[in-house]
């Protein structure tokens, strides 16, 4: 893999991981109903673990130079 995918992977990553952020910013403030509450947290989760996933393998998989 060249360092540009692995850069391109990276700022999916931290996109996702702001996702995340925006996501449980708004559970936490804005919902009242239990049942988005639970969507929108639930999916800030999946995001948040894919985020750490893929900045896990761009951290131990260096490229070749």
């Amino acid at each position: 893999m060249s360092s540009m995918e692995k850069m391109w992977i990276s700022f999916g990553s931290m996109g996702s991981l702001f996702l995340a952020m925006l996501f449980m910013f708004f559970v936490k403030t804005k919902f009242n109903n239990r049942f988005l509450k639970a969507i929108f947290g639930l999916i800030a989760y999946i995001l948040l673990f894919i985020g750490f996933i893929t900045m896990i393998y761009i951290i131990f998989n260096p490229t070749k130079a």
